[in-house]
């Protein structure tokens, strides 16, 4: 289990961009499932439909994709060291429900392909056990620039 200051030491994000407040689970080079708790203070709600506050489909597949990228940093070598795992697309999206203020995100992500530095996995949005958002997520470690 990871809080977010052990988060922030594995991914770069920061705020408003850090999408991920905990992970709960790590099966590494595997599986990985990560929290996001969704409050009314997200400035994304201030102007996506303020009167009915919905998280941003794109930001659930962000979310998802930070969740990904712990389980790639759980899973590298030293020789991956100084690079950061950069998104290169999505795939079979679908949003099944809305994310309201106050829902708690699940992400669950499982590696279906990894060659080098590029990852495949398919991740799992869900509220109360209901899916939100699917998808495959691909993405590659790219050194910094």
């Amino acid at each position: 289990m990871m809080d977010v200051k052990a988060i922030m030491e594995r991914i770069p994000h920061r705020y408003p961009f850090l999408l991920v407040d905990r992970i709960l689970e790590v099966e590494t080079g595997v599986r990985i499932v990560g929290i996001k708790n969704v409050t009314y203070n997200e400035v994304f709600f201030q102007g996506h439909f303020p009167l009915h506050p919905v998280m941003p489909g794109v930001l659930i597949c962000e979310a998802m994709a930070q969740v990904g990228a712990i389980l790639a940093h759980c899973s590298g070598s030293e020789t991956e060291e100084g690079k950061v795992f950069m998104l290169t697309g999505l795939d079979r999206v679908k949003f099944k429900r809305a994310v309201e203020p106050g829902d708690q995100l699940r992400l669950e992500l499982t590696l279906i392909k990894r060659r080098g530095t590029f990852w495949k996995m398919w991740g799992v949005a869900s509220v109360d056990g209901k899916v939100a958002a699917q998808g495959e997520i691909r993405a590659i470690k790219a050194p910094i620039v």
